[in-house]
């Protein structure tokens, strides 16, 4: 029985994961420029927020749902300043003078960069509280909302959800990684501009969605 619960969460994890936003944005500019560590590193993160979302919803934590959900003007504020911080500074990035293989060995194993991109993902999607939602009208539907059948299949599930989850960018990050040896500065060049200015837009209209 248990590896129902457990299909059911990976399940979830994939179909909150697979919608193009900013974190896959991220997780692709990061996987072509920095190497598939990085990538995977990126997605991880989100992962994480995701299992964490899906914990407040399964066990039926209103309390910092509703916290959260009530705060989520603000929360939306810093993701979209965050988004356009780093839109910018990806369009301003001038890429190395050399091959994607190499710059994948000079920077993708640094254990200080994998964390900040570990984090920065974490945060990034933990400012859409929203999520939380999604994954509360999920459990509800399948009458897991507040443990209603117990702890461990709740736990079992939000396991799958951190496995589905990582199991996209995995896969993701892996088929962006076939990639590397075939990019060159100029390929950079154009990755840092598109996945800039998509940044850039996701973080506007973050913030510009706090007034309509």
């Amino acid at each position: 029985m248990e590896i129902f619960y457990l299909l059911k969460g990976m399940l979830m994890g994939l179909l909150i994961a697979v919608p193009v936003g900013p974190i896959g944005i991220l997780c692709v500019r990061r996987s072509l420029t920095e190497g598939r560590h990085s990538g995977l590193f990126s997605g991880l993160g989100a992962a994480t927020a995701d299992a964490l979302y899906g914990s407040i919803a399964g066990f039926g934590l209103t309390f910092v749902s509703a916290f959260l959900i009530s705060h989520e003007l603000w929360l939306r504020l810093a993701g979209g300043l965050f988004l356009v911080l780093l839109g910018i500074r990806t369009l301003l990035t001038q890429p190395p003078a050399k091959s994607c293989q190499e710059n994948r060995i000079a920077t993708g194993q640094k254990k200080s960069s994998m964390l900040r991109m570990y984090v920065s993902t974490f945060f990034l999607t933990l400012a859409n509280p929203i999520t939380i939602l999604s994954f509360a009208s999920i459990f509800a539907a399948m009458g897991m909302a507040g443990a209603k059948r117990g702890y461990v299949p709740i736990i079992i599930m939000i396991m799958g959800v951190f496995i589905g989850s990582s199991a996209w960018w995995l896969l993701l990050t892996g088929v962006i990684s076939l990639f590397n040896l075939k990019c060159n500065t100029e390929v950079l060049r154009w990755v840092n501009k598109i996945s800039g200015t998509l940044l850039t837009l996701f973080g506007l209209v973050a913030v510009l969605s706090m007034y309509l």
